[in-house]
């Protein structure tokens, strides 16, 4: 109100003063030619302002003195006609303009308005048409005027408002209209402000603007043509940003609109019709096969009337039935297949022999490749985690820091009155703002532990002196550090004043603080600053670079701020408010405090899968019934030791893939300490398991051979299934090592590299391991302890000892085997069984595509947070009470702005700066902030310094001699950029406006708002980097950042496009938010290629299209199923789940590749046993059966109860973030992965898979027939027996 009544009051009682015209009544002749006032005749009070005569008298004349003066105030309209002023009175009025101007020469058009305005009040000719003094009141021998009427015309009052009303000034982009017209929203506002009698703070009489009408007799309007904003004459044109009739149209967003069919998204429509149609399908395909066969049992019946066809007695009935399918068991071997085979024989044929040898060669290999240790780095940097070094954002941060210095850091506290959730109330008292000054005194004396930094060595001065501190203390600089000086009956009041003219209330580092970023909670249109919920303050820190030693000194001042505010968030609550706060320190100690109890819960899952890993493997010789008859046997047959040994190859390969890498200088990640041993030892044990179970089928069927040659039978079989898996997973990785962004690059490279060397390791070491093992057994010493040799432990009715029967002579199955053969494989197996399973599953599929679209991206800084954590109520204070969005700078790269052509192509508040310059667009795109996100007007240094030279503004640029910096020079200065400095003058001009202070006088200098703004090469005369600040729009959720982001980028790709610049924008966050850029393409694209990469390799490996495309297509759809989880379980799509996606391919692939191996290449011992109702094409259901007898035991209990065991421990981690991205993902992995790996993939594939081809290690004949019988020998005939 200071600066509002000052301006208004000195420019109408400027107005008013002239001296030397006699005293006369109110005015009573109305005509061209004459006065109505002229003069002063005194003051009504002691401190009052002049007031002006009453003269009725005629208009005269001016001196050629005068009238060069009125000319160059109110322009050439003035050079013929009469006058109704005086020379004083002419230098007032210019003084007290000259000041106006400051505000609104921004617009031309709405200066010339205002001056007319006054220029016209003053000194017309024709006072006595427009003017009407209706009170008096007797002063001396003098009458003062109190009180008059002047007419002005509606069209006049609303194109003078019309062209001042959007005008703005300085770099706060505050507007004028709040300083003339009091904020008005209308003419008759701002006249009625203009006009309303206000001593000492406004006009010192009364001013009336009553609608003109036939009343006022012999009196007309006679200001007319007001000179709109959007002037098509250069000289008025004003800027867009003051004008939005003269802002270029921007072309429309095309705002993708979500396509419907009625009430359903296309994309679910599109599901259900396709589904439908696979359904139908199925259905007839079902009812045609159900026909057909009515058919031919019907035909097969009169065949066996007519024939009267039996078996003879001496033919085994149950042989037809259960070796029905031999005749059509696959005979034919696949060459690659065959090959595999004798190269994985021949390789544990040699590790079986030579076990000491391949144990210390593999211990010295991975002991060596884990020197790399010692180079061993975690990367903590969220910067260097989640930005690709060379992309876009990152080289921008890189480009901004170095040009301006690195981002602030900011220290904010929210001061809230929510205490009582049922009743909150407004946080200021006078008692609590008293208590909060004492608050911010300890902060700025607050000493480090170390050192004693205080604030002032560590804060951020723009002006060079003054710390920049965003508080409602600042409102009341004036009473500095002593809070008596405060009123406690006007502190409300004066608060309300500077909320609203905040221009009007700077703190001492110079720049106005809007009341959005100090308090918070409550309707600023209905209610008062002291209603306020929430007290927002923040204490800005100079950034620093790494390595700078400014940064240890912020840092250590910010641990005893952190430790300070603590203390306060007591005292708060003692006084029923609530502190939260957030030092630049906090996030990153809150983040390693949330891994520290991590760890805990991460060691503790994988103790217990390691420890149920080694028993389930033990248990597979060893049962309760046998430890209770034979103790000793069941401690020889225990194979713990093998498991612990399995195991240590699972940490084995991982430490070598980590030293590997280490060693080459890529860093570590926390993601890749917590997840590579999850993933390899659900990757190794499977293996181990497969291993295990087929070596004890070959110790039945092949008893009578050595142990070197069982093993090199064992891994000829299994061989290439682990081939099949660990070849996939590591390509499944590796994709992931060409992606740019760090933590997914890092991660793929160390997994990759760990499952290849567990598969290698598994082919060597353990194969050797397990031929030592089962020599302790054959020879009787006891597990763990093989020194010890058991007496009475040895079974002679077993071959070799106990190593020829698995289970020591005991039930010769575990009951897990035992439920596949019997009965889950028949059932699932059934025709029925499949129709439903077939149809449930492509069910689950379809409305997992349909949830694709609607995952969310994003992370929520919250999750990242330990339970508990003090940061958590700052995040969620600051998105509920701050109301002010973050800044963004659009920044220029080398662009010569020291030529006319470039300033234009940045410029609005000039009229020939270009229609789609930077600040035109800034301002279009400012005008539709629900789709730009732009919510500030842009301070652009390149207007405020132009505007700065202008000569008129003498109080702004003055050379050394106190004279106007630009007054002489020719072409003059003007707004269609003519006389604007270029070259060497434009940089010598440059630097002496960023070393200027901004005062009341002059508040375009730009020391205060642009010194960090424009960097300028003096030698060369250029200008290598510059920024145009504005802000967001307030940022609430993950979705408002990730959008504001986009639309950033593309605000600065149109602005250079349109001006043939290099433009780019930045913000803090912005190169956190850089990955949700392309994370969806990026996730498509890996897993596109992965797919693409495991049906070629399953297609090479298994030797059969159609099986390796199930397969891929079984991935698929795990993985699909598993982000539809995420959508429905609130899991958001970011770098983490990026990386469980990855996870999520690789594990699927080893689900499903020992399913589909053992379907291709089926085990004949196991085949010819498949119950079946008739010989079918390919026999696919018989070898479906088979491979899930073979494998899908050991894929439940070697992969799924592993996994499942190591999962649920998760659930019970205090940090939010494994709970959610760890715990519900990995889950769902398993949980999916299990299921359609054990139950939709054989059903499919006895369907629709691909060829089968005889093992290579069954190649018939005496000996193999003989071994099959001995295997079968050992199952009971009875438990084949099935209505299947």
């Amino acid at each position: 109100m200071r600066a509002r009544g000052w301006l208004l009051g000195a420019v109408l009682g400027a107005a008013a003063t002239v001296n030397g015209i006699e005293a006369g009544p109110p005015t009573k002749i109305h005509e061209a030619g004459r006065c109505a006032l002229r003069g002063h005749c005194g003051k009504q009070g002691f401190f009052g302002s002049e007031l002006p005569c009453p003269d009725n008298g005629l208009a005269e004349k001016p001196d050629t003195a005068l009238r060069d003066k009125i000319v160059g105030i109110c322009g050439d309209d003035w050079k013929e006609t009469d006058v109704c002023c005086t020379s004083e009175q002419v230098d007032a009025l210019s003084s007290n303009l000259q000041k106006a101007s400051n505000i609104i020469s921004a617009c031309p058009a709405c200066k010339k308005n205002f001056y007319d305005l006054f220029c016209t009040f003053s000194c017309s000719p024709d006072q006595s048409l427009f003017i009407n003094v209706t009170k008096i009141e007797p002063k001396n021998d003098k009458f003062l005027v109190t009180e008059l009427d002047q007419l002005i015309s509606k069209e006049y009052g609303t194109g003078f408002f019309d062209s001042c009303k959007d005008v703005k000034f300085g770099a706060t982009g505050g507007k004028a209209m709040d300083l003339i017209g009091g904020g008005a929203k209308n003419y008759t506002q701002m006249l009625k402000f203009l006009g309303d009698k206000k001593p000492f703070l406004g006009s010192p009489f009364q001013i009336n603007f009553p609608v003109p009408n036939d009343t006022f007799t012999g009196m007309k309007t006679i200001l007319g043509d007001p000179k709109p904003c959007n002037s098509t004459d250069e000289r008025y044109k004003c800027a867009c940003v003051d004008c939005p009739g003269s802002c270029p149209t921007l072309p429309e967003l095309h705002v993708e609109e979500e396509c419907h069919v009625g009430l359903l998204p296309c994309l679910s429509f599109g599901v259900i019709m396709v589904y439908s149609a696979i359904v139908t399908l199925i259905v007839l395909a079902v009812t045609g096969h159900a026909a057909a066969a009515k058919r031919r049992k019907s035909k097969n019946e009169r065949l066996q009337l007519l024939q009267d066809a039996s078996p003879s007695d001496d033919e085994d009935e149950g042989d037809l039935i259960h070796h029905a399918g031999l005749t059509d068991r696959p005979t034919r071997q696949y060459w690659l297949n065959t090959y595999c085979d004798r190269a994985f024989s021949s390789l544990a044929r040699v590790c079986a022999n030579y076990p000491a040898i391949t144990i210390v060669s593999s211990v010295i290999v991975v002991g060596l490749l884990s020197l790399g240790w010692l180079r061993f780095q975690i990367e903590k940097d969220p910067v260097k985690l989640w930005v690709a070094p060379n992309s876009d954002a990152a080289q921008e941060k890189q480009f901004f820091d170095e040009s301006f210095g690195p981002f602030f850091r900011a220290e904010q506290a929210f001061l809230v009155n929510d205490t009582d959730v049922n009743n909150p109330g407004p946080v200021l008292t006078y008692e609590t703002l008293r208590w909060w000054y004492d608050v911010e005194h300890r902060v700025r004396t607050r000493k480090s532990y170390d050192h004693g930094y205080t604030f002032q060595d560590v804060c951020y001065k723009p002006t060079g002196d003054a710390c920049v501190v965003q508080s409602i203390t600042g409102y009341f600089q004036n009473a500095g550090d002593d809070f008596s000086a405060i009123d406690e009956k006007t502190w409300k009041k004066d608060l309300q004043h500077c909320t609203e003219q905040p221009v009007d209330c700077r703190p001492d580092f110079g720049q106005p603080i809007p009341v959005e970023r100090v308090l918070g909670g409550y309707n600023r249109t209905t209610q008062q600053a002291a209603d306020a919920q929430a007290l927002v303050v923040t204490w800005v820190v100079k950034g620093r670079n790494p390595g700078d030693p400014g940064l240890a000194k912020a840092e250590e001042w910010e641990q005893s701020l952190k430790d300070l505010l603590l203390d306060v968030q007591v005292e708060a609550s003692e006084r029923g408010l609530r502190l939260s706060f957030n030092a630049e320190i906090s996030l990153e100690e809150e983040l390693n405090k949330n891994t520290n109890t991590d760890v805990k819960i991460i060691v503790i899952s994988y103790i217990v899968m390691f420890f149920y890993a080694s028993l389930a493997l033990g248990s597979t010789t060893v049962s309760l019934s046998s430890i209770l008859k034979n103790p000793a046997g069941a401690l020889v047959q225990s194979k713990f030791m093998l498991g612990i040994v399995g195991i240590i190859i699972v940490l084995m390969s991982v430490s070598a893939s980590v030293g590997l890498f280490a060693a080459f200088g890529l860093k570590a990640t926390l993601i890749i300490a917590e997840v590579i041993p999850f993933l390899v030892l659900a990757v190794g044990v499977d293996n181990i398991f497969l291993i295990v179970h087929e070596f004890e089928r070959i110790n039945i069927s092949h008893a009578d051979e050595s142990v070197p040659e069982r093993v090199a039978r064992t891994m000829g079989r299994i061989g290439p299934s682990i081939l099949l898996s660990a070849t996939t997973e590591t390509v499944t990785f590796a994709l992931g090592a060409f992606v740019g962004m760090p933590a997914v690059r890092n991660f793929a490279a160390y997994a990759a590299g760990a499952v290849l060397i567990n598969a290698l390791l598994q082919i060597t070491m353990f194969v050797s391991v397990l031929a030592l093992n089962q020599e302790r057994v054959e020879a009787g010493r006891a597990d763990c302890i093989p020194c010890i040799k058991l007496q009475g432990a040895h079974d002679s009715s077993m071959p070799n000892g106990y190593g020829g029967a698995p289970f020591s002579g005991q039930e010769e199955e575990g009951w897990l085997s035992r439920f596949i053969r019997k009965t889950y494989a028949p059932t699932i197996l059934g025709n029925r069984a499949r129709v439903v399973i077939l149809t449930v599953f492509l069910a689950i599929f379809g409305a997992g595509i349909a949830l694709l679209p609607e995952i969310e991206l994003g992370l929520d800084q919250r999750m990242a947070m330990p339970q508990g954590s003090y940061m958590i109520d700052y995040f969620n204070d600051l998105y509920a009470y701050f109301d002010a969005g973050p800044p963004v700078y659009f920044v220029t790269r080398d662009l010569n702005v020291t030529q006319r052509s470039h300033q234009r192509e940045l410029c609005a508040r000039f009229s020939t700066c270009n229609t789609l310059s930077l600040t035109n667009i800034l301002e279009q795109e400012r005008k539709r902030s629900d789709l730009s996100y732009i919510a500030d007007s842009t301070a652009s240094w390149i207007d405020d310094f132009l505007k700065y030279l202008d000569p008129e503004l003498d109080t702004c640029c003055l050379d050394s001699h106190g004279e106007p910096c630009l007054a002489d020079l020719d072409p003059p200065w003007s707004v269609t950029m003519t006389g604007m400095p270029e070259g060497e003058a434009f940089i010598s001009q440059l630097s002496h406006w960023l070393n200027d202070t901004a005062v009341e006088d002059c508040p375009l200098a730009g020391a205060a708002a642009y010194s960090d703004a424009v960097r300028y090469n003096a030698t060369s005369l250029t200008l290598p980097a510059t920024h145009f600040r504005t802000a967001h729009t307030p940022l609430r959720s993950q979705h408002d950042f990730i959008a504001a982001y986009a639309s950033a980028r593309r605000i600065a790709d149109d602005i250079s496009r349109e001006n043939n610049i290099e433009v780019f924008p930045y913000s803090k966050f912005y190169i956190f938010f850089d990955q949700y850029h392309s994370i969806i393409g990026l996730a498509t694209t890996l897993v596109g290629s992965a797919l693409l990469f495991i049906l070629g390799l399953t297609t090479l490996l298994l030797g059969s299209l159609a099986t390796a495309f199930l397969v891929t297509l079984t991935v698929a759809m795990i993985v699909t199923d598993i982000v539809a989880t995420m959508t429905l379980v609130g899991v958001s799509l970011n770098a983490v789940s990026l990386v469980n996606i990855i996870i999520s391919v690789g594990i699927s692939v080893e689900f499903c590749a020992h399913i589909a191996r053992a379907f291709t290449v089926p085990q004949p011992a196991i085949l010819e046993r498949a119950p079946m109702r008739g010989n079918t094409a390919g026999n696919k259901e018989g070898r479906a059966w088979a491979a899930l007898v073979n494998v899908g035991g050991s894929v439940f209990s070697g992969i799924t109860v592993t996994k499942l065991l190591g999962v649920f421990v998760l659930a019970f981690t205090r940090s939010k973030i494994f709970e959610v991205y760890y715990f519900r993902v990995w889950l769902a992995l398993v949980v999916w992965a299990a299921l359609h790996a054990l139950v939709f993939l054989p059903v499919v594939l006895s369907l629709l898979g691909g060829r089968g081809y005889a093992d290579p290690e069954s190649e018939g004949g005496l000996e193999q027939d003989l071994a099959s019988r001995r295997y079968r020998a050992l199952l009971p005939e009875e438990d084949y027996d099935s209505d299947y």
